[in-house]
C-alpha cells in the first residue's frame, strides 16, 4: 500500500549514486501517500480480506504519520534557518535530530516482538510463510528495476535510487497502520514486523549486488 521513502536516501547513500534523485523520487511517493493510500488501503483491505476499513481511520493515520512530521519538519526547518543557517541545520541539527527515527523504530519493534514473543516461537513455519514471499517479492521487483534502468541506459547514479524504490516498502507507516487497525497482538502485525526484519538486510545486499554491477552501466546518457 505504501512505497518506500526515507530509507531510499539511506540505500541511495550506501550505493554511492545520486542523493538529489532519490530525493525527488522520495518527494513524489510522499506525495502519492498523502493522496492514494486512504482509499488504495480501503480498496484492497475489502477486496482481498474482506475487512471493512472506515476511510477515517486510515485518513488519520497518514494525516498522524506522514502529513503531522512532514508538516513539523518544514517548520523545524524554517524556525532553525531563522536563528542560525543553513549550514547549521544541515550539518549539526539534522545529523543529531536523524538518530531519532531508527532509536523510536528500534523500541517499537522491540515492544512489539515482546507481545509477540510467545506466538513467533510457537509458529516458526508461519514466520517463514511471511518471510519467503516477501524475499521474493523484493528480488524481483528489484530485478525489474535494475534491468529496466539497463534496457533504459540510465547512468549508475540514477539507475541505482530508480531500482532501490521499487524494492522497498514504508514499513514505518505499515506498522503503525496495522496497530491501530489490528492492535499490537494481532497476526497482521506481527506479519509487518517480520516485514521490516527481512527488508533491512535484504536491501543491504541489493547495495552491494548494485555497486558490483556499477560497471554495466558506463552510458553517455545522462540525466
Amino acid at each position: 500500500m505504501a512505497p518506500c521513502t526515507a530509507m531510499t536516501l539511506v540505500w541511495t547513500y550506501l550505493a554511492r549514486a545520486n542523493l538529489s534523485c532519490a530525493l525527488i523520487q522520495v518527494s513524489i511517493n510522499d506525495l502519492i501517500i498523502l493522496v492514494l493510500f486512504a482509499p488504495t488501503g480501503m480498496l484492497l483491505l475489502g477486496l482481498t480480506a474482506g475487512f471493512p476499513v472506515p476511510l477515517d481511520t486510515l485518513f488519520f493515520s497518514v494525516l498522524l504519520y506522514v502529513a503531522v512530521p512532514l508538516g513539523l519538519a518544514a517548520m523545524t526547518r524554517q524556525i532553525v534557518i531563522k536563528k542560525k543557517d543553513e549550514k547549521w541545520l544541515e550539518r549539526k541539527f539534522i545529523s543529531s535530530a536523524e538518530k531519532i527515527t531508527p532509536i523510536g523504530l528500534l523500541i517499537t519493534l522491540v515492544l512489539i516482538f515482546i507481545f509477540q514473543g510467545n506466538t513467533i516461537i510457537e509458529n516458526p513455519l508461519h514466520i517463514a510463510l511471511i518471510a519467503v514471499p516477501l524475499l521474493l517479492q523484493t528480488y524481483l521487483i528489484f530485478a525489474v528495476g535494475y534491468f529496466g534502468t539497463r534496457k533504459l541506459r540510465i547512468p549508475f547514479a540514477e539507475a541505482a535510487p530508480s531500482a532501490f524504490i521499487g524494492a522497498s516498502n514504508f514499513f514505518e507507516l505499515a506498522v503503525a497502520v496495522a496497530i491501530i487497525l489490528f492492535g499490537v497482538h494481532s497476526g497482521v502485525t506481527l506479519a509487518v514486523v517480520v516485514g521490516v526484519l527481512v527488508e533491512v538486510p535484504v536491501m543491504l545486499s541489493l547495495v552491494k549486488i548494485m555497486k558490483a554491477k556499477k560497471s554495466k552501466f558506463t552510458f553517455d546518457k545522462t540525466i
